[in-house]
């Protein structure tokens, strides 16, 4: 790569499934790999010891909520956010992009940039490429993420082409504003649900020459199967000694079928989202555990689980939601977050035996058969 203090190594392919390593100032994170999201810099209802515990590699934080509270300047003085959130390993920052998306009704998008209403106190805030740059610049990461227009899905054909050539545009910008060569800058390829589209948009980034390459777009609206679809045109075109990045995916099988094409790194709020609201992920299929099936049962939730919860019986888990004791959502937040982390373990070990195929397929029947 072109940034020194960074690199990845594609250690082996099963067919288009991918293991490797990326090497970063601040530890390696093998490879395909999922980042817990922090985004006002902790993970929700987990202490970062735990997250570790987890089997963590890298965490997200969002540059847009942390610019706002507690101020990007403020992170800075405390240590960027490796001091502030003491977490010693990786972090990737993404760019406030997103916040075009989801505060729509308190944006306005320009060719300079967005201006939003803060969600916090109705202030005006207006990110541009450069202020994406600098805010995180202050707040440290070691991936930082170029600030690009995202829309919902399906849009008009005329919206998705001028979001997608913004994107390239705003792109550009990012590169000229980013000044720390301990920053590894990601290019954002856009699209929508256009393939054709996606493919110009990657070759655009490509002659840019980012050290590394986010698929985005994708996981706001659109079914399964389509963002399966864009995922496939969109990995060929990107090079293949670069680290591919999907953002804000997904469920477990989403994680496994954009593996299969590709995609070495991912985030979502689903672990924790699901685990506040007594969603708990297995390999038998997800568990309801406010579910009255689960009352009297007395086995933990995985019998090979090594996570915190599955110390406990269902039952007892089942209870804690019952009786709102904040227990329950941490323990089950633990736990799925766990689950993520074994999941893509195992799927690093099942690619470099040449059978990520067969794991795929034995995953893929658990879940089917629990629902």
């Amino acid at each position: 790569m072109s940034n020194m203090p960074f690199h990845f190594d594609l250690l082996h392919s099963d067919r288009d499934a991918r293991r490797g390593c990326l090497h970063t100032p601040h530890g390696t994170v093998e490879t395909p790999a999922f980042m817990p999201v922090g985004t006002q810099g902790t993970i929700k209802g987990v202490d970062i010891g735990r997250v570790a515990e987890t089997g963590a590699q890298m965490v997200l934080a969002n540059t847009y909520h942390l610019h706002l509270r507690p101020g990007d300047e403020v992170v800075a003085q405390l240590g960027d956010l490796h001091g502030f959130m003491n977490w010693s390993k990786p972090i990737l920052t993404d760019s406030g992009g997103f916040q075009v998306f989801s505060l729509a009704d308190r944006s306005k998008v320009d060719e300079q940039g967005v201006k939003f209403r803060s969600h916090i106190d109705g202030s005006l805030v207006d990110l541009t490429p450069e202020r994406s740059m600098a805010i995180q610049e202050n707040l440290g990461a070691d991936l930082i993420m170029a600030f690009d227009h995202v829309i919902a899905l399906p849009n008009t054909p005329e919206a998705v082409a001028d979001a997608t050539w913004r994107s390239v545009r705003w792109a550009e910008r990012c590169q000229k504003a980013h000044s720390r060569s301990d920053q590894l800058l990601l290019g954002i390829v856009q699209g929508g649900l256009d393939h054709a589209l996606r493919r110009e948009c990657a070759d655009a980034m490509v002659a840019m020459d980012f050290g590394a390459y986010a698929v985005g777009g994708l996981s706001v609206g659109e079914p399964p199967e389509e963002m399966y679809a864009a995922i496939e045109a969109t990995t060929p075109h990107l090079p293949n000694e670069r680290l591919r990045y999907l953002m804000g995916v997904g469920k477990p099988e989403d994680l496994l079928e954009a593996v299969r094409r590709g995609i070495d790194l991912f985030d979502c709020v689903m672990p924790t989202r699901n685990g506040r609201n007594a969603l708990v992920f297995t390999d038998d299929g997800p568990r309801r555990l406010k579910n009255a099936q689960y009352t009297l049962q007395s086995e933990p939730l995985e019998a090979d689980c090594p996570c915190p919860a599955c110390q406990h019986s269902r039952g007892y888990l089942r209870h804690l939601f019952q009786a709102k004791e904040m227990l329950g959502p941490v323990l089950a937040s633990i736990h799925n977050l766990t689950y993520y982390q074994r999941l893509l373990a195992e799927a690093r070990e099942a690619i470099e035996a040449d059978a990520f195929e067969e794991f795929h397929a034995r995953k893929q029947a658990g879940w089917d058969q629990g629902r």
